[in-house]
């Protein structure tokens, strides 16, 4: 649903879009690039089993983090694995998520030094909560021997699809501090929040935003419900703005409701209604700066906490909450009904365009921050990070008969890739394992690699997939001329 709504409806998108301001590169460049993503004959892997002889083709990914469901889950599978056994220790994790005001979404969703700032700004007031709280608490002469450590990967949307920058932290539920005895950092687990430490947090971050919004000139009321766009933006990408705006508002830029909010579809069995959050429960509401810390998980369950790395890095849209209606409009589906009954908006083809090209980060927009004892920069990070222990098949397949053997002939100073195979995380997160043949269960191994849709189409044409393409007309070598000569 997805692919075919995009390919009907992107180009004509486009062309209008270019007849006012146009679209940046980056985001041209995501949508071209997601349409040609699964398709074998732009780009596609010929794999054949060592032991039956049978073939398969597999299609090239776009590798874009936009809006590609197959790609971003990639990305998401591939973070969680990294975060579960590279970074997290096996100690208590709290989920934090911190909401901004509505004006502040656009802003933030283009001006990516913004952006990271207010990241610092609440991750530094949780981390300095914490902080504190381990000084009263263990009796700590000090708050710098306390050292917290938090990751924090910021989400572009929200489960409608409009732009709504938040940000979700997954902090150490305590603090690393130095033995005496030992001389080792020793974890130290902390009280579960409360709601005044809550309160605290956003108030501090709140008040922090409103200095970074003076210094850089831009309004500091908390509300800035109805503001327009950042003017640097509405000036420089005036198409860029205007999406950012409809998508930020919720609103519909095409149909019967252009101009109005997106037609939702409300079911009164599951409005829980706006009943207020019990005193007990970490959750506060300071200036538009909303904060949340009520899910805690246990460290040493490390399939938990992997599911957990995975939610907080989920792309934004997935193929199964699109259904497309008998008028043609799209119903998206929400993946937990609102409080008022909301299950699912009801889009117009234009409209989901639009939210897609608002959910594409802009170059060099980093979605993924570590802070404290986790940032690479920590003297402390390896005395806390997990020692964790690579699967050999996670870089290369396993061995098989037929394999060129390496000869360790010298020793070797090159890291392993840092990145896991697509084929191993397929098999870790889906069970789907792409190193074994369907047939005999022997090795599959790459022949070879079509990487441009020329390469592409001759391949399929060789394994009878596809039409054989013309035979292309060989240039003149140098220094001759073709000349049209008389018999």
């Amino acid at each position: 649903m997805l692919y075919q709504t995009v390919a009907e409806r992107w180009p004509l998108f486009r062309e209008r879009m270019e007849e006012s301001s146009g679209l940046p590169k980056f985001v041209v460049r995501e949508f071209e690039e997601f349409l040609k993503c699964g398709i074998p004959e732009e780009g596609c892997l010929h794999l054949v089993c060592r032991s039956c002889g049978y073939s398969e083709v597999v299609a090239l990914s776009c590798k874009k983090r936009g809006f590609c469901p197959g790609c971003l889950g990639r990305r998401m599978a591939d973070t969680a694995v990294h975060l579960e056994g590279r970074v997290l220790p096996a100690v208590p994790v709290r989920h934090w998520v911190c909401s901004l005001p509505w004006g502040l979404r656009a802003l933030l969703g283009y001006d990516r030094e913004l952006c990271a700032e207010v990241v610092s700004a609440f991750v530094g007031e949780l981390c300095r909560s914490l902080a504190r709280s381990a000084k009263h608490e263990l009796g700590l002469s000090s708050v710098a021997d306390g050292h917290a450590g938090a990751v924090c990967a910021v989400q572009r949307t929200d489960g409608a699809l409009r732009l709504n920058v938040h940000f979700h932290v997954l902090a150490l539920d305590g603090v690393y501090v130095r033995d005496a005895a030992s001389g080792k950092l020793e974890f130290q687990a902390l009280e579960a929040p409360t709601r005044a430490n809550v309160e605290e947090v956003a108030r501090r971050t709140a008040e922090r935003i409103e200095k970074l919004l003076r210094r850089a000139g831009r309004s500091p009321d908390p509300q800035m419900q109805n503001e327009d766009p950042p003017p640097e933006l509405a000036l420089d990408e005036p198409g860029l703005a205007s999406c950012y705006a409809a998508a930020a508002r919720g609103i519909s830029v095409s149909g019967e409701r252009a101009g109005l909010p997106a037609l939702r579809l409300v079911s009164l069995s599951a409005a829980t209604g706006r009943s207020a959050a019990a005193e007990s429960e970490p959750v506060a509401e300071v200036g538009g700066v909303n904060v949340h810390a009520k899910q805690r998980v246990d460290g040493r369950d490390r399939k938990q906490l992997e599911r957990l790395c995975r939610y907080v890095t989920r792309p934004p849209l997935s193929q199964e909450r699109l259904e497309r209606r008998a008028d043609g409009s799209i119903e998206l589906f929400l993946k937990h009904a609102w409080k008022d009954g909301t299950r699912a908006v009801v889009l117009e083809p234009d409209d989901l365009i639009v939210r897609l090209v608002a959910a594409v980060p802009p170059p060099y927009f980093h979605t993924l921050r570590y802070f404290g004892i986790l940032s690479s920069h920590s003297s402390l990070r390896s005395e806390v990070v997990p020692k964790a222990v690579d699967d050999p098949t996670a870089h290369a397949p396993p061995p098989a008969p037929g394999d060129q053997v390496e000869l360790a002939l010298e020793q070797s100073d090159d890291k392993p890739p840092r990145r896991k195979r697509w084929a191993w995380l397929l098999r870790h997160v889906f069970a789907a394992d792409l190193d074994t043949c369907p047939r005999c269960s022997g090795p599959m191994r790459w022949v070879e690699a079509a990487k441009t849709a020329e390469t592409a189409r001759h391949l399929l044409a060789r394994l009878g997939l596809g039409p054989r393409p013309p035979p292309q007309r060989q240039a003149p070598p140098l220094g001759q001329l073709e000349l049209p000569l008389a018999y």
